[in-house]
């Protein structure tokens, strides 16, 4: 990933009014919200609900004849969730389809799930962005 940096040189933070520098950021960040966020009468194809969902989760490799490879597991950050699946996002590309999916339900509680992987995409920002649905409800292999 490359991203053009400023030299320090060109770098000058000015102080200003409390107020003024408030009301920046405020108009600032809502222009931010709304590319995030555009306000459109799209219709929504999907049938369940999906919620925001950035927690880190545990993803551990099935292998094609079933066996759990447990030293394979990767942590990735979570993006949505809803009653059928998830979506987040991860550095590294993900060679096995189906896997478990580990929720952490506090004190050493771990809820597991089946899941397969049936999208994938690379984001500009050099990571990807991938996502299934839950098969099947399974012991999580992770124990801490």
């Amino acid at each position: 990933m490359n991203v053009a940096v400023k030299e320090q040189q060109d770098w000058t933070v000015s102080e200003r009014g409390t107020s003024a520098t408030e009301e920046e950021v405020r108009v600032q960040v809502c222009g931010l919200l709304s590319t995030l966020y555009p306000r459109d009468n799209k219709v929504e194809r999907r049938g369940e609900q999906r919620f925001p969902f950035p927690y880190l989760v545990h993803l551990t490799p099935v292998e094609s004849d079933g066996t759990v490879n447990v030293g394979g597991t990767v942590v990735v950050a979570g993006k949505h969730i809803s009653e059928r699946g998830l979506g987040f996002y991860h550095q590294q590309p993900l060679p096995n389809r189906r896997m478990i999916v580990s929720f952490e339900l506090g004190s050493d509680a771990w809820l597991g799930f089946l899941i397969d992987l049936s999208w994938c995409r690379f984001t500009k920002q050099g990571w990807y962005e991938s996502g299934g649905r839950f098969l099947q409800v399974v012991n999580s292999p992770i124990e801490l």
